[in-house]
């Protein structure tokens, strides 16, 4: 099954106090407000979620931003998307024949 919480570990990953002080000081300071950028422009929708910008395992207030629940999804398709294809084994380019 792919998708969301499924087989991942993340949660053992956050630090203790993530729940109780991290993630709601991050939601508050942000006004609650998605902080997702597209163009110049922020995308300002309810936030719920507590996202890193930067480092997954840096925990600082200044590398977590809030955001909404569609823009989190995204983001964190895309960052699993990258390092499935980082991941991915391929033979090395073989010179055409014609040219050998």
């Amino acid at each position: 099954m792919s998708g969301g919480w499924a087989g991942s570990t993340r949660r053992a990953e956050l630090p203790p106090n993530w729940y109780t002080e991290l993630r709601p000081f991050v939601l508050n300071r942000d006004e609650h407000r998605c902080r997702w950028r597209e163009d110049g422009a922020v995308c300002g929708q309810w936030a719920n979620q507590c996202d890193h910008i930067g480092d997954r395992d840096d925990h600082r207030p200044e590398n977590l931003q809030a955001l909404c629940e569609q823009h989190h999804a995204i983001k964190s398709s895309r960052e699993g998307s990258e390092a499935r294809w980082r991941e991915t084994t391929r033979r090395k380019p073989e010179r055409h024949p014609g040219l050998i």
